[in-house]
């Protein structure tokens, strides 16, 4: 018997027990699916990262107060950042465009009878070209209002949709920690970032926040948080860092550990990266379990198959079917089931993935390399899972056989 016989006669049986074939290609479905929607999601939240970060700005950079260290094993915000500091920086470092020292605290706004508790970023006029935002009604405070302490606020788009509906909040009143500020811009959306969402942030002077919101006093100048930088193009910034680094440490007379830290744009995106790639692999090794579990059912229905065809088995090695024969009659049908079932697994995965960006804000994408492991992977399970029972079947005595007759 040639190849092609054995083809027809396995592909005659699979659909004559077709609910048997459809359960035994069940486990092959659900595990090719998981592995290539889950690869396809894992990709999705790297694009994902990756966008947030670019809506940051272009070559953005931070100056964090206390080393990264003191940042993890203390609740409170270190205070090692000035004012100052971020005044040094741009005079002082060449490779560096603009620089925005800020002040983040959350405090209860209070319109009429709204209220809520939102973060509240005291900064400076450059904070709108560093973190590329862009302004939708109105204007953004200038430098005049940061030397006054002006009681002005600019909202994020989703904070003025929320107090003032389809009002225009320009001109308006609203407090901020029992301070009256008068609305002056509403920002364009922007987006959340690593879960902050930036559109339900209100933005007023660096003087205004430290003065009259924190009331923190310092004897070195008014204490900031953090420090957005924003270097002259990508291949500065490495220079930058070096010069910011070196910079602080004079102005601080460090001799030992770092009492701030410079982290890039890419620092940041790198380690997002590693964790989300390391996520997805975990999540593919997992859905790979269900493939695996997929080929041991295989095998259990062969093997089943062997016993319920054991007349048929006896009657074709009668008349003259040799062991090849039934061997490859039995893994052709074994390598069809887990086939067919890497087949139907990547139509609902890809659909899976389809869905996933259709309903979530992940952007996954649909891996070809994943599809071709997953099927071509399902299909040697198949094929090896279908070994033993195609050469128990193979080995069958005819006579034994024949006998159950």
């Amino acid at each position: 018997m040639n190849i092609f016989e054995s083809l027809k006669m396995a592909t005659s049986t699979l659909v004559a027990n077709k609910m048997r074939s459809s359960l035994t290609m069940l486990g092959i479905i659900i595990g090719n699916a998981s592995v290539i929607a889950m690869v396809g999601v894992g990709q999705g939240a790297k694009n994902l990262a990756s966008e947030q970060f670019e809506s940051l700005g272009p070559n953005v950079m931070f100056v964090s107060a206390g080393s990264s260290e003191e940042r993890r094993t203390t609740f409170s915000q270190p205070k090692t950042l000035v004012w100052d500091d971020a005044i040094a920086i741009a005079d002082q470092v060449p490779s560096v465009k603009e620089v925005a020292p800020q002040i983040s605290a959350n405090s209860l706004i209070t319109y009429r009878n709204r209220n809520s508790s939102e973060q509240v970023i005291g900064t400076t006029p450059e904070y709108l070209t560093v973190r590329s935002f862009e302004v939708d009604r109105g204007r953004f405070f200038n430098d005049e209002d940061v030397k006054r302490n002006q009681r002005v606020v600019v909202l994020g788009s989703e904070i003025a949709e929320r107090f003032f509906g389809q009002q225009n909040p320009l001109g308006k009143k609203m407090k901020v920690k029992n301070i009256n500020l008068e609305v002056i811009g509403v920002l364009e959306a922007k987006g959340a970032f690593l879960g902050s969402n930036q559109d339900r942030t209100v933005y007023i002077p660096l003087t205004t926040m430290a003065s009259q919101i924190v009331g923190d006093t310092s004897p070195y100048g008014t204490q900031v948080s953090v420090i957005s930088i924003a270097a002259k193009d990508e291949d500065s910034i490495r220079a930058a860092k070096l010069q910011i680094e070196n910079l602080l440490r004079l102005r601080h007379k460090i001799t030992g550990q770092d009492d701030f830290s410079v982290g890039t744009q890419k620092d940041v995106l790198q380690i997002v990266d590693t964790i989300t790639s390391g996520l997805t692999v975990l999540l593919a090794a997992t859905a790979a379990i269900s493939l695996l579990v997929g080929g041991i059912g295989v095998m259990n229905i062969m093997l089943v198959a062997v016993t319920e065809r054991t007349k048929e088995i006896g009657l074709r090695k009668a008349i003259g079917a040799k062991e090849g024969d039934i061997l490859w009659q039995f893994l052709i049908e074994a390598t069809i089931l887990s086939a067919a079932g890497g087949a139907i697994g990547t139509v609902v995965g890809v659909t899976g993935i389809v869905l996933v960006g259709t309903f979530s804000p992940l952007a996954p994408t649909i891996s070809p390399v994943a599809i071709v492991l997953a099927v071509g992977v399902s299909g040697i399970i198949g094929l090896s899972f279908g070994v033993f029972p195609a050469r128990a079947a193979a080995k069958l005595d005819p006579i034994v056989a024949l006998r159950s007759i």
